[in-house]
């Protein structure tokens, strides 16, 4: 499978996340983002222009990146795993409030049947996820018990080789 791989705030194109997909020998597209310095219209713009170029079959999300691949998996239709999404990351950007909103505003057309999801219970940046479990839950939708906001404190790689078929 060819997966396109978007890491979180401060985090590596080489995250957690990368590292279990690549283990599991799949083909990932993992571009930096610099969250602090490019707008969340210029992150969306390259995202487009890179489903498009490359034509990934799944859209992996971690933390902020989560935000981002909903959104982008709202635009494109591809399938998304998200591992401690932070949906609502217009909190954390007042500058972007009203675009970010406006992203956030589309994960109501999220396809259950497209999404997977994986949490940490002891998440210490985003808490207990209750909007994520209120807006996500389906039969993929996985809450580890003393899982942290790190996603190296998750199983990603028995996770992804559930949910990746």
């Amino acid at each position: 499978m060819r997966i396109l791989n978007i890491h979180g705030y401060n985090g590596s194109p080489e995250n957690s996340a990368y590292k279990a997909l690549a283990k599991l020998g799949h083909e990932i597209i993992s571009p930096a983002f610099d969250y602090e310095n490019e707008s969340p219209d210029d992150i969306m713009g390259r995202l487009r222009s890179i489903a498009e170029e490359k034509s990934p079959d799944i859209i992996v999300g971690t933390s902020l990146g989560g935000f981002y691949a909903a959104a982008l998996s709202v635009k494109s239709d591809i399938p998304v795993i998200l591992v401690n999404p932070f949906l609502m990351a217009f909190l954390a950007f007042p500058e972007y409030t009203k675009y970010m909103i406006g992203l956030f505003g589309e994960f109501s057309k999220l396809k259950s049947e497209k999404v997977s999801c994986i949490i940490g219970s002891q998440d210490e940046v985003l808490g207990d996820h209750e909007f994520t479990k209120d807006l996500l839950d389906n039969p993929r939708f996985r809450i580890i018990e003393g899982g942290k906001h790190s996603g190296a404190t998750l199983p990603l790689e028995e996770y992804f080789g559930e949910v990746i078929k």
